[in-house]
């Protein structure tokens, strides 16, 4: 049986040390040539470097999301390369302010929808047409807030909500064209955004990282919470050929944090 993604290529936005890592170096294991996005260079070649060490294929696109010059160079620079995309998975995100909205910066919001929501639009337009020529998949990263009632999460659940409304409406004007769109929510992600706040969190009430840890598992039905690489999965299942028949779909992926 080949591989899940043998021979594809997979762009990925937002590639940093948690989530687009996990998803670009998954994929290169899955036989998936990556193109990897996001602002930060050394990123790029800290995680091209991985997958070629692996045996797979990279090519490292420095982008800025929000321009659209970068983003035209980004789809043109991995057509140059592989001469076709398969499949874009939108990672890139900003956490806007954890405070209510009606308190939020207005402009802070603004320049949140332009990377959490606009970008992800943006470059599926420019990516539409290599898209429809190889029936390919779009995945977008969503969040486990679309479900919850956590305060000050307002301006990060408007972004959301857009973007899974977003994920529906491209599925309705790519479906004919063969091109599935789909969307993976995750819970808290075990990585260092989250580890991080979960020791501040251990430090303020002096107690061990474990406890707070176990408190938030404790609020899931596998009493655990999702690691990237489980994100990943998820990602490039709906990525590959096995999932030709989903799309317009929102995948919860949190250990059971939340159900749908």
């Amino acid at each position: 049986m080949p591989a899940l993604l043998d021979g594809k290529v997979v762009v990925v936005s937002g590639v940093g040390a948690g989530l687009g890592r996990s998803v670009a170096v998954r994929g290169a294991l899955a036989g998936a040539r990556v193109v990897l996005a996001a602002r930060t260079e050394s990123r790029l070649t800290e995680v091209a470097d991985e997958i070629r060490e692996l045996g797979g294929t990279a090519l490292s696109v420095p982008t800025d999301l929000t321009d659209d010059a970068s983003v035209t160079n980004l789809a043109e620079s991995a057509l140059a390369e592989f001469g076709v995309v398969d499949a874009v998975v939108h990672n890139a995100f900003v956490q806007p302010p954890h405070e209510r909205l009606l308190d939020t910066e207005f402009e802070s919001v603004r320049r949140g929808m332009d990377i959490n929501l606009l970008a992800a639009l943006n470059l599926t337009r420019k990516l539409a047409p290599a898209l429809e020529k190889s029936e390919g998949s779009v995945v977008m990263i969503n969040s486990m807030v679309l479900r919850n009632q956590l305060p000050n999460f307002g301006a990060y659940r408007v972004m959301k909500a857009g973007l899974l409304a977003l994920a529906r409406s491209l599925s309705v004007e790519l479906g004919p064209m063969g091109v599935r769109v789909n969307s993976v929510a995750p819970g808290y992600i075990w990585a260092e955004r989250v580890q991080r706040m979960m020791e501040k969190q251990a430090e303020e009430r002096g107690v061990d990282p474990s406890v707070v840890y176990d408190e938030i598992a404790a609020g899931t039905d596998l009493r655990r919470l999702p690691e990237p690489d489980d994100i990943a999965n998820a990602v490039l299942f709906l990525a590959s050929d096995l999932a030709r028949a989903i799309t317009g779909q929102c995948l919860d992926v949190n250990c059971g944090h939340a159900h749908h």
